[in-house]
């Protein structure tokens, strides 16, 4: 099965990049690199996933909406 979320990526200010998942509560990771913190949050997202499934839950679906707001600085 194939599903798609969204992933946040966050610039961490000592370098490397957060990553992390808001549809699958808790799921994080991280790494040096976009390409790294991609790879790594991906496999974090299939552990997430096996884990719903090997206790019978379903994977949950995203809500998410996502909208520029520009603010007057």
């Amino acid at each position: 099965m194939r599903a798609h979320y969204t992933v946040i990526l966050e610039r961490e200010e000592d370098g490397g990049y957060h990553a992390f998942v808001p549809a699958l509560r808790g799921c994080h990771s991280q790494g040096d690199t976009l390409d790294e913190a991609l790879e790594n949050v991906r496999e974090a997202m299939a552990a997430y996933l096996e884990s719903l499934e090997a206790q019978g839950q379903s994977p949950p679906v995203e809500d998410l909406y996502v909208r520029p707001v520009e603010v007057a600085a």
